[in-house]
């Protein structure tokens, strides 16, 4: 094969297809954050009180969600976000309300993961609209 048939015949995205993708994580770990924050009159009214632990282990959840969704254009961005859905998980040995939290957003998470590899696979072979030929 000459070096020409083994180039893509695809030119790369004129736009950057992952900033909006980046966007929608970051949005999603806010959105997860103010849910999380929420957990807090239900652990304290239905859970039986909250005590110094569970009070620090879903604030500090809460922070790491700020943190990380500022973090989105890192390369181990979705690993953190990832990382992130086990610790809220675990939660449930607080309160099952943290652990219904955990599996929705890990539902979303899981969406988010199967778009990432469809827009990848998009990309390598040349489908986003960026990247035709508009004749």
């Amino acid at each position: 094969m000459s070096e020409d048939e083994q180039t893509p015949s695809y030119r790369p995205p004129t736009t950057d297809p992952w900033k909006g993708f980046r966007g929608v994580c970051a949005g999603t770990l806010i959105l997860e954050m103010i849910v999380v924050l929420l957990a807090l009159p239900v652990v304290s009214t239905v859970g039986g009180g909250l005590g110094w632990f569970s009070t620090l282990y879903i604030v500090g959840i809460a922070v790491l969600l700020v943190l990380a969704s500022g973090m989105q254009r890192r390369p181990q961005a979705m690993q953190i976000n990832l990382g992130l859905q086990v610790l809220i998980l675990a939660g449930v040995f607080i309160h099952l309300s943290i652990g219904i939290v955990g599996v929705i957003f890990a539902i979303v998470w899981a969406y988010l993961l199967y778009l990432r590899r469809d827009i990848t696979r998009r990309i390598e072979q040349g489908l986003l609209a960026g990247q035709r030929d508009e004749s």
